[in-house]
């Protein structure tokens, strides 16, 4: 790698936790190229930066195209195709959930709603049918939030994430003014 130490560490971690992630590790490191870079990067600035091969830097760059993660970005006077990523952290988060939603959990909610319509066959599969409705409420839940929550401008949703256990202090104060309503601790389940 022909990187400053302190950027080679972050570049190198982002490897690391992008195969974690799911996706190549080369793709991380572009991504943390990108998101460290002052200026737009040509394909031929990260063959250099990481000392990988060109073909790899042409796959991570589709790749992060196919995220919305990188965008062209026009450079007077160049004939190369330079990107850049997007400026605003909160953004980048955004779309990342927004893609991980996409490409996992929709498709996931798809096949249990077509799971679901089918007649059960045996007791076996009304047992598992019955997972499966618990599994599509838990997360049909989580992306009615998230759905709510997506909508909120960045500001807000800073303010939301930084009252932190202070919404659970707050639930916990409702449950002592209302008992009974609504109050379901972690790893309870519904035996019924």
């Amino acid at each position: 790698m022909n990187l400053p130490p302190l950027i080679q560490a972050f570049v190198l971690h982002f490897g690391e936790m992008g195969s974690r992630w799911g996706i190549n590790r080369t793709v991380g490191q572009v991504y943390a190229v990108f998101f460290l870079a002052d200026r737009p990067l040509c394909a031929d600035d990260l063959v250099d930066a990481l000392g990988v091969a060109r073909s790899n830097v042409a796959m991570a760059l589709k790749e992060l195209q196919s995220w919305e993660l990188i965008r062209l970005k026009h450079v007077p006077g160049e004939r190369r195709d330079f990107y850049v990523t997007l400026d605003d952290v909160w953004a980048i988060v955004r779309k990342l959930v927004e893609q991980r939603k996409r490409r996992e959990i929709d498709p996931t909610m798809t096949v249990l709603r077509e799971l679901l319509m089918e007649q059960p066959g045996s007791e076996a599969e009304r047992y598992a049918q019955g997972r499966m409705q618990a599994m599509h409420e838990a997360i049909d839940l989580l992306t009615t939030w998230y759905d709510d929550v997506e909508r909120l401008e960045t500001e807000r949703l800073i303010q939301l994430l930084s009252l932190g256990s202070r919404i659970v202090k707050a639930l916990d104060w409702k449950d002592k003014l209302f008992p009974g309503k609504g109050r379901r601790g972690k790893g309870d389940t519904d035996q019924s």
